[in-house]
Formats: C-alpha cells, structure tokens, sequence
C-alpha cells in the first residue's frame, strides 16, 4: 500500500473512531472486521486478552499509553510488521506478525480505538 493510500486509511480509521459514544461507530463493518481479527487471525487477544485488558503476556489497549496522541495509527502498522523492543512496560519483546495485510491492520486499529472510545480511553493531553 502507498504512503498516501496509507496515510488515507489512517485518516479514515481515525475519524470513525470520532463518532459519539451512543451511536454505532461510522465504518461499523471496519470495526466488525478488525473485531474478528483481533480475535482470530490476528492472534491479538493471545497477549492483549480477548477484553483489550492485556494479559500476563502484554499490556492492555485500554489504557491511555495507547491513546491516539501516544500511540497513533502507525505504531500499530509499524509494532505488526517490525515487532516491538519493550518500552513502556515489563513484558518481553512483541515479534512481528506474519498474514495480515494493511487492509486487515487498518480494521484491527479501527477496532481497538472503537473500545477505546467506548471505555472512555482519551488522549493523555486531555
């Protein structure tokens, strides 16, 4: 995927993340799919926990270290493709994750940001 096809996909997920907490969450299919992925392929809950709570082998995503304005859209691409070297807590390093595409990526990103708003996860600024 290009940089500005990429760039475009970010800013889509970002903005669905921005509907009201009452309402269905705009791109609910994107939101559907990443669901299914963060619990299936994807492998996610394995560390993260099926709850976004994390687990004894990765930290959880509902928490604002994980907030857009810490954590935005990219990292996620970059953490999937490149792994992580531990930085913020104490859990070993994450490998990188082979079978998901950008496309697959994109809707586990709209998917954690879509619990993140409904647990009232803000940016760490605000």
């Amino acid at each position: 995927m290009s940089r500005p096809l990429r760039a475009a996909v970010v800013a889509a997920v970002l903005l669905a993340g921005c509907a009201g907490a009452d309402s269905e969450p705009e791109g609910g299919d994107l939101v559907a799919r990443g669901d299914e992925l963060y619990h299936g392929k994807g492998t996610c809950q394995t560390c993260h926990g099926a709850d976004l709570q994390g687990t004894t082998m990765g930290p959880p995503f509902l928490d604002a270290i994980y907030a857009p304005d810490h954590h935005p859209d990219a990292a996620f691409f970059a953490a999937v493709e490149n792994g992580v070297r531990p930085h913020h807590w104490d859990f070993g390093p994450m490998p990188r994750i082979e079978g998901l595409d950008d496309d697959d990526v994109s809707a586990i990103v709209a998917y954690v940001r879509d619990q993140q708003r409904r647990a009232g996860v803000v940016n760490r600024s605000s």
